[in-house]
């Protein structure tokens, strides 16, 4: 039988687009694989993803009793959290609207079918 290990990040404030890029890269990977590319990515969403990830693998490890070297991502997805709006006044009188973006990123782990 296996576990879907499911971990949640919510209310990131980095947009859905850009953790997308992160995302997609990872995704199908091994777990330990997935840890060290997300290591060295300089992008600024890859941090909060990685944290996921080795949050996710501690929860398997602890709970469930599972290797890390089993795991790989079954399925990570980026979706769009709410969005802050704001309003800045440009010159001659124009509206100039700020729209502060973020994202929830869903991670879910699953154990390698042993041949």
């Amino acid at each position: 039988m296996t576990h879907d290990i499911r971990a949640q990040l919510r209310f990131l404030s980095i947009s859905a687009q850009k953790v997308r890029l992160i995302v997609d890269l990872v995704r199908g990977k091994d777990a330990v694989q997935a840890q060290d590319m997300l290591r060295f990515m300089t992008q600024r969403s890859a941090e909060p993803v990685l944290k996921l990830l080795n949050s996710a693998i501690a929860n398997a490890e602890e709970n469930f009793g599972i290797s890390r070297d089993d795991l790989f991502i079954a399925n990570i997805h980026a979706d769009e959290g709410p969005t802050r709006m704001w309003r800045r006044f440009g010159a001659r009188g124009r509206f100039k609207p700020i729209k502060r973006r973020s994202s929830h990123v869903t991670l879910i782990l699953r154990e390698r079918e042993s041949a």
